[in-house]
């Protein structure tokens, strides 16, 4: 019997040993013991908050006081910088006026709440802390918004009770509310709410774990806070976001300045009336009318030069599968034009043939080079003009801006690697696009063709993931508007590179000749009755300007108005066929097609042969806990 009772004795003094031990654990563990928030939202849009932050300080963490942490900046979906305003009043510990200091980071502003050479002893203390924001609230269509995260998620300790009041302007209704508890994200529901008139009450069920947080939303008519007009708003805007306001103004200072160039030098004479007219401009050859038409050179110009040196006699041009071969024809020297005469000597100064492939890129690319040089010496400057001064002026401003940019981004280094190797990398995927184009245009002639264009756009696909990377980088650095001023800039500089050339008078003239000779070649045949004695339609017609509707984008056009004459051209056994051409593209019956392979594959094969290989509601109930304004956390020092 003494036993038994010796054993519950015992027993029991384990037992409140236990606790006690566990009570002193919990009486020196660091943490909030109550988290209260007094919120008052006044007319003018602005707020005073009071928080009343009572801690159990061990001299662990809290060794001098808390550091409270308060996100000031965020960012929209688009990137876009807000900046709210946050202006601390007053900083109390147990009801006396309490040292502090603040430190700006990243996102936010930090308050250090006591003195470096002040150490606190354990217990249990009240901080105090009152201060001021703006643009925290939210304004819909229907309604008004505080979203609001009362204790923030960032706390070192748990919170063991957080309570939050909220006071709108007197004889506002309040229409909805909601709240959420947990870590970043969740949408826990420990806790109660309750209203009368203008005040809301919300106060937590259960105990916060550390990171976890309270978040409140309340909405109430439109009308009781003042809203920002859209003036306010874009003032607002270009004062948190330096970055795209400067973007915005250099790109409007670049545009001026190239409109100013474009009305000086860069506006065409007026055109004068186009009528059909039936021959080219004398002394042009086709590759001639393709510089003027379009002022500047590109690969269609060579195909229609290798095409009518072909007609001509001086050139057999040979496919097979797609591959092309030129053959040099003897005796035809005297018809070709100077730049075709230059094309012929560099193409075959070593053999009296070449295959349109990326071996014989050298002798391909010298030939190019040849004619392009001759068609700039002949007729630029006297039938047009670039007008390529008023580029460098224009780059200029736009390598100011992008540095003015990059220096007032969030992060400059970002910025300004993002900038420069962007630049690059886009000016080398264009000219990866490009090759791709014509590897696609070449790739009619057959199955390898196909597999060697398709080859090439999976070797180009990474780099162009690579720029699509580079983009949301760059933007990540300065803001999606702020990226897209610089890509505006990039774009005008291009744009202007073609608008501010412009004819000459007398290559107006030439212009409108050419204009008139490619309605002439353009023309349907159910449209041919109303041109005034156009010439008899044959086979030697038809080859003759073959070259000349080539380099004016209208062979298909030109081709089906001969259709039946050169079907008709041939025999049962022998039908009609170009003496120049052989290969499987040729059909007399649909010379469409045959033209459209000269305009693509034949054009595309010379391309590539040149080239050496080598923000959100909360009251609705779509918020969750960390959501809305404020938040931060908190720990000691």
């Amino acid at each position: 019997m003494k036993r038994g009772a010796l054993f519950l004795t015992l027993t029991a003094v384990t037992v409140l040993a236990l606790l006690a031990g566990a009570n002193a654990v919990q009486a020196q563990s660091e943490r909030i013991l109550n988290f209260k928030s007094f919120i008052k939202v006044h007319p003018d849009a602005s707020m005073t908050v009071t928080e009343d932050i009572t801690v159990q300080a061990a001299r662990r963490e809290i060794k001098r006081g808390i550091v409270r942490d308060f996100p000031t900046t965020y960012r929209d979906r688009l990137g876009n910088t807000v900046k709210v305003g946050f202006k601390v009043e007053e900083v109390l510990r147990d009801g006396r006026s309490e040292p502090y200091h603040t430190q700006s980071v990243s996102n936010g502003v930090k308050i250090f709440i006591g003195q470096k050479d002040v150490f606190l002893r354990s217990g249990v203390y009240t901080y105090t802390i009152r201060y001021r924001v703006d643009r925290e609230l939210g304004f819909f269509k229907d309604f008004d918004e505080l979203y609001w995260n009362v204790t923030g998620n960032g706390w070192t300790f748990a919170i063991d009770r957080a309570e939050a009041y909220i006071e709108l302007p007197a004889g506002t209704k309040i229409l909805k509310s909601a709240a959420y508890t947990g870590y970043q994200g969740a949408r826990g529901h420990d806790f109660t709410v309750r209203s009368d008139d203008n005040l809301i009450v919300f106060k937590t069920t259960a105990p916060l774990a550390p990171r976890e947080g309270l978040t409140v939303a309340v909405s109430w008519p439109k009308g009781v806070v003042h809203e920002p007009s859209s003036q306010e708003r874009l003032g607002f805007f270009f004062q948190d976001n330096a970055a795209t306001a400067i973007g915005l103004i250099w790109l409007a200072v670049l545009l001026s300045f190239y409109l100013w160039a474009w009305f000086r030098v860069g506006r065409d004479p007026a055109a004068g009336t186009i009528i059909p007219l039936f021959s080219p401009p004398a002394g042009f050859s086709p590759a001639g009318v393709r510089f003027v038409s379009r002022m500047g050179y590109d690969d269609k110009a060579f195909a229609a030069a290798v095409v009518d040196m072909a007609v001509k006699g001086g050139v057999r041009i040979e496919e097979d599968g797609g591959d092309y071969t030129l053959v040099r024809k003897e005796g035809a020297m005297g018809a070709l034009s100077r730049g075709e005469q230059l094309v012929s000597a560099r193409l075959f100064f070593s053999s009296n043939s070449v295959k349109l492939e990326n071996e014989n890129h050298t002798r391909i690319k010298a030939a190019i080079d040849a004619l392009k040089k001759t068609l700039k010496t002949e007729l630029e400057k006297i039938y047009f003009v670039t007008n390529s001064g008023y580029l460098a002026p224009g780059i200029v401003i736009t390598l100011l801006g992008v540095a003015l940019v990059v220096l007032t981004s969030r992060d400059r280094m970002t910025a300004a690697f993002g900038s420069l190797w962007l630049t690059i990398w886009t000016v080398a995927c264009y000219f990866l696009a490009v090759a791709v184009y014509k590897k696609w245009q070449a790739a009619r002639g057959g199955v390898v063709k196909w597999l060697g264009a398709l080859g090439t756009t999976l070797f180009a696909l990474p780099f162009f993931i690579g720029e699509i990377a580079g983009a949301v980088m760059l933007t990540s650095a300065v803001s999606i508007p702020a990226a897209a001023t610089l890509a505006a800039m990039g774009f005008l500089n291009a744009l202007f590179y073609h608008l501010l050339k412009a004819p000459t008078l007398s290559g107006r003239k030439i212009m409108d000749q050419i204009e008139g000779f490619k309605l002439y070649l353009s023309v349907a045949e159910k449209d041919r009755l109303n041109l005034l004695n156009p010439p008899e339609k044959t086979p030697a017609l038809f080859e003759k300007y073959l070259p000349y509707a080539l380099a004016l984008n209208v062979e298909n056009a030109w081709s089906e108005q001969f259709a039946e004459v050169l079907a008709k051209a041939g025999t049962e056994t022998q039908p009609y066929s170009p003496v120049w051409y052989s290969g499987s593209s040729w059909d007399s019956f649909h010379t469409s097609r045959f033209s459209d392979s000269l305009g693509s594959s034949f054009a595309g094969a010379i391309s590539s042969s040149s080239t050496a290989p080598g923000s959100s509601s909360g009251s609705g109930g779509g918020g969750s806990s960390g959501g809305g304004g404020g938040g931060g956390g908190g720990s000691g020092w």
